[in-house]
């Protein structure tokens, strides 16, 4: 299996930074998400993640740095949460450390609606 890594960009639209190894089952997805098609990136993320744990069945280990995502990259993060949740409760490994400013309350809320709505640990790293 291949890793997939996608370079963030800022223009009209912005894409965010990309980097699940299929070595070492670290995940990262960093910086703002603001897409044109948002359906249509984040299906590649599904679709690889839904991949790894078919066929690698190894700890995944799920960092996000998002600093802003809009209301459609609000919902296809849920998506890949519930994912990791439902893999977790088939007895995968999961561990999920979510990175934002500490001074972001907006973030921090954010945070603890997708700890409620999945059922999901999410590890809280303010910087």
């Amino acid at each position: 299996m291949e890793s997939l890594k996608i370079e963030g960009s800022h223009g009209a639209f912005f894409v965010p930074f990309v980097d699940f190894n299929a070595n070492s089952g670290r995940c990262e997805l960093s910086g703002e998400s603001y897409l044109e098609n948002t359906s249509e990136f984040y299906d590649k993320l599904l679709e690889w993640l839904e991949t790894y744990m078919e066929n690698i069945k190894k700890p995944i280990y799920f960092n996000i740095k998002l600093t802003y995502f809009n209301t459609s990259s609000s919902r296809a993060i849920l998506d890949i949460l519930n994912l990791l949740k439902s893999y977790e409760d088939d007895g995968g490994q999961i561990r999920v450390n979510w990175y934002y400013e500490e001074d972001d309350l907006d973030m921090e809320e954010e945070i603890e609606d997708y700890i409620f709505d999945t059922d999901l640990d999410i590890n809280k790293k303010a910087f």
